[in-house]
């Protein structure tokens, strides 16, 4: 029988057979989900974990019997097989594993990555192949008509959503008994300040991730990590980018606004610039990691090492400031590991300077263009993005290296001393690490980390503050004022006034949110000073992350403060941004002009 033949006999059927298998997809992929959860969140028995993981194995290879009939279904073969080649390959993994292990007695997955020392490896395979089906599923709902015309949201509603989602997913995770090596496992509350924590990329923790999680609750905060970093970014437009109907305009405007992209319908291909920028940098920081550990620093085994070096990169690169160690990369054995120091804030930098920089800097488009013309510069938001953050980072260095240079640094020759101060002065700048004691800092040290968190990173980042390119239209603002000039210039353009207006908005909402929360602050947790409150509220809305200890000795009411910060400083200026952003009613009138005393 010849291919025209097949698809004349089986056209009858398509339209079953397609929702036979739609509706078997669905039911699979949320059992297979909830017997994942059940079995690495609660389970203990072997025997009955051993039972569980044949159910989900023989879910698995339905997806892989369901794959092969979509194949036989489709007319159209080969473009099939080239659109669907990531799920292919996938399924390919599966059927592989599924035959070595049940067939033949050899589990080879297990056998791979538990020979180099990686543990949980199946259970990992297991837990990625469902999330993949999961995703699959949700486009599947999102496609369906019904469902776009009952939830019409707006971008910037979709942010705050998609986060809320996000951290809601982490505590109820964390709260699974096998997820905590603590009897009693985590409270309500503080899941939820580390889940907050890790979705917001801030790197506060009220529990010491790398004893109190186990290996299965650190994966959840790594995923966590690596999602909240590029949320806000990219979590609307890529799962619409993967449906039909494609990217709504409101999206397209919204990503635009974010992404500085020079065409309005380039975000879409933008996001998968995105996620491939970001798993390519993480990756070669993982591997920078993995070979500066240095002989001193002792792992259990080589998957522990790997393990190690991809949290750490990722936890960087995301600006997150998660550690596996008790007192961050101030713990002994990686205190004086001043080359992986390097290596981290390579990755802070990056993750720091925001995607559309990047873009503008290392795509391979762009460089090509200023060989050929190299009068051409880079656009305005790269300049001033990589010369304020030049100009900060010197700032933070000088000044931390003269204010500690008899205090924590007093231990150090010159060389470490200028390592360990460059260290701060850009982990400061919303990533969260630290490689001397922060809570012996001199007053006027914190002070100037109170000013270079509350600045942040850059727009389109993985950090958080008010950006610096805020900062620099604030300045520039002030100067223009002063001088008495109508138009503000920045590099010989001329910046729109609306542009100035949207930055002391941001500025305002900030520092009225901060003295806001400090004022509570220093109302439910009155036993620490003043100063250590404000460092935390600061480190909290900034998204940094740095703390001079009192994190986990906070009050509940404190706790609830810190997490309503984080949240507000991840999505709340980016926000606040989308609806100035927004068009306004028509302003085509002007009432008479009127004075009013100023300064």
């Amino acid at each position: 029988m010849n291919t025209e033949s097949l698809n004349r006999f089986l056209y009858g059927s398509k339209l079953t057979a397609y929702t036979i298998m739609r509706r078997t997809t669905y039911v699979l992929t949320l059992l297979s989900i909830g017997l994942l959860l059940y079995a690495h969140g609660v389970v203990e028995e072997p025997a009955r974990l051993r039972i569980l993981f044949y159910a989900i194995d023989g879910i698995l290879s339905i997806f892989v019997l369901i794959y092969f009939l979509r194949i036989l279904y489709t007319f159209e073969r080969v473009k099939f097989l080239r659109r669907t080649w990531f799920e292919g390959i996938l399924m390919g993994i599966i059927f592989l594993n599924v035959v070595c292990t049940y067939v033949f007695g050899f589990p080879i997955i297990y056998n791979l990555f538990e020979g180099i020392g990686i543990p949980l490896s199946v259970e990992f395979y297991r837990v990625m192949v469902s999330l993949y089906m999961l995703l699959l599923l949700i486009v599947e709902l999102l496609e369906t008509k019904v469902h776009q015309r009952a939830i019409q949201l707006k971008p910037s509603i979709t942010f705050l959503l998609s986060f809320v989602l996000l951290i809601l997913i982490g505590t109820g995770l964390f709260m699974l008994p096998k997820m905590t090596n603590s009897p009693e496992g985590i409270g309500f509350l503080d899941a939820l300040f580390m889940s907050t924590s890790a979705a917001c990329v801030t790197g506060l923790a009220v529990v010491d991730p790398g004893t109190y999680f186990t290996f299965a609750g650190q994966v959840v905060l790594l995923l966590l990590i690596q999602m909240g970093g590029l949320g806000i970014l990219t979590f609307a437009t890529f799962f619409a980018s993967m449906m039909r109907q494609g990217i709504g305009v409101k999206q397209h405007v919204a990503m635009h606004e974010l992404l500085d992209s020079e065409s309005l319908f380039s975000t879409q291909n933008l996001v998968r610039q995105l996620i491939f920028l970001t798993l390519t940098i993480e990756g070669i920081g993982a591997v920078g990691l993995f070979v500066t550990w240095g002989p001193e620093v002792e792992f259990t085994s080589l998957g522990s090492k790997i393990f190690f070096s991809v949290f750490h990169a990722v936890s960087a690169f995301c600006n997150a400031g998660f550690s596996l160690y008790p007192e961050g990369l101030y713990t002994l054995p990686v205190r004086y590991s001043y080359v992986l120091h390097l290596v981290i804030v390579m990755l802070i930098i990056f993750g720091g300077i925001g995607f559309p920089t990047i873009i503008d800097i290392l795509s391979p488009k762009n460089m090509r263009a200023r060989l050929a013309a190299p009068w051409k510069n880079w656009k305005m938001q790269t300049r001033v993005t990589v010369y304020t953050t030049a100009a900060l980072l010197a700032l933070g260095t000088i000044g931390f290296f003269l204010l500690e240079y008899f205090n924590t640094l007093s231990e150090k020759n010159f060389v470490e001393a200028l390592i360990a101060s460059f260290f701060q002065s850009v982990t400061t700048r919303t990533a969260g690490f630290n490689t001397v004691d922060i809570s012996a800092l001199n007053v006027p040290t914190l002070l100037m980390f109170i000013f270079l968190m509350f600045i942040g990173a850059a727009p389109g980042s993985t950090g958080g503050g008010i950006k610096v390119t805020t900062f620099t239209v604030i300045l520039f603002a002030v100067a223009t004022t002063i001088r008495n000039r109508r138009n503000m210039e920045i590099g010989h353009r001329t910046i729109p006034h609306a542009v100035a207006y949207k930055a002391f908005s941001v500025f305002t909402f900030a520092a009225i949110i901060n003295i806001t929360f400090v004022f509570i602050l220093s109302i439910t947790d009155a036993q620490f000073d003043i100063l250590k409150l404000a460092f935390e509220q600061v480190s909290a809305f900034a998204t940094v992350g740095l703390s001079t200890g009192i994190t986990a000795g906070l009050s509940d009411a404190g706790k609830c403060v810190i997490i309503l910060s984080m949240y507000l400083g991840r999505v709340g200026t980016l926000t606040l941004a989308l609806a100035l952003s927004t068009r306004a009613v028509t302003t085509a009138y002007k009432y008479p002009e009127t004075q009013l005393a100023v300064g």
